[in-house]
C-alpha cells in the first residue's frame, strides 16, 4: 500500500526578493511584453511555474493587468494613492 503525500501549497512558493524582481521587470517594461517574452526579460532564472504564481499574487492585489492581447502592464499608482490619502478620500 502506497501512501500519497499531499503537495505542499507552498512548493512554490516565491520568495519576497524573486516577487519584487518580476514587479520591477513588469513596471519596466509594462504593456511590451505577453507573459513568455517577460519570462525571458528577467534578470534572474526563475522557474515558470512559480513565475506565475507571482503573476497571479501581483495580479489578485491589483498591482497588474493583462490586456486583451495578453501583454502585461504594470497598473499600480503610488502618486494617485498618496493623493487620494491627503484628500482624505483613502485612510493610510
Amino acid at each position: 500500500m502506497q501512501l500519497q503525500t499531499k503537495k505542499s501549497i507552498f512548493e512554490r512558493s516565491p520568495t519576497l526578493n524573486t516577487v519584487l524582481m518580476v514587479e520591477k521587470t513588469i513596471e519596466h517594461y509594462s504593456g511590451e511584453f505577453d507573459r513568455t517574452g517577460l519570462w525571458k526579460k528577467l534578470p534572474k532564472k526563475v522557474m515558470w511555474q512559480t513565475y506565475l504564481i507571482v503573476l497571479e499574487y501581483l495580479q489578485s492585489i491589483n498591482k497588474i493587468a493583462v490586456g486583451s492581447n495578453g501583454m502585461i502592464v504594470h497598473i499600480w499608482n503610488p502618486g494617485l494613492i498618496r493623493m487620494l490619502e491627503k484628500r482624505g478620500i483613502i485612510k493610510k
